[in-house]
C-alpha cells in the first residue's frame, strides 16, 4: 500500500505473495484493468509461477462479488469504527490493512472450525 498505486507497488506486492506462499501452477490471481496490471513485469511474473490473470469483464462489478465484499466488510468492521480523519498518516493506513488481512487469514484459515 502506497500513497500512489506504480506497477513497481503492484509487482513488489506480487512477487512477495507468490515468494512466501509458492503456490501451486493454476494459480488464478484477480486484478482489475488498471495498468499496473498489464504491465510486463507482472504478466511475466505470473508466467514464471504459472499462474493465470483473471479480470472481471469490462463493466461488470459482479464478477468481483468476493472481494467486493471483502473489503466492505473492512470498511464496516475498522472504518466505522474510527473517527474523521480515519488513519493519522500512510503508516497508520498500512499498518491497519496489515492487521485487518492477518486477523482475516487466522479467521478464516483456523483449522480447530
Amino acid at each position: 500500500m502506497g500513497s500512489t498505486m506504480p506497477e513497481t507497488l503492484v509487482t513488489t506486492a506480487l512477487q512477495r505473495d507468490l515468494l512466501a506462499h509458492a503456490p501451486a501452477p493454476g494459480l488464478f490471481v484477480y486484478s482489475n484493468r488498471g495498468g499496473q496490471h498489464c504491465g510486463d513485469v507482472y504478466r511475466t511474473l505470473l508466467h514464471e509461477h504459472g499462474a493465470l490473470r483473471s479480470w472481471s469483464r469490462r463493466g461488470e462489478c459482479y464478477d468481483n462479488a468476493q472481494d467486493k465484499s471483502l473489503w466492505s466488510r473492512r470498511k464496516t468492521e475498522v472504518f466505522e469504527l474510527r473517527e474523521w480523519p480515519v488513519f493519522a498518516d500512510l503508516a497508520d493506513a498500512q499498518a491497519s490493512v496489515a492487521e485487518y488481512f492477518d486477523y482475516y487469514w487466522l479467521k478464516n484459515n483456523n483449522s480447530s472450525g
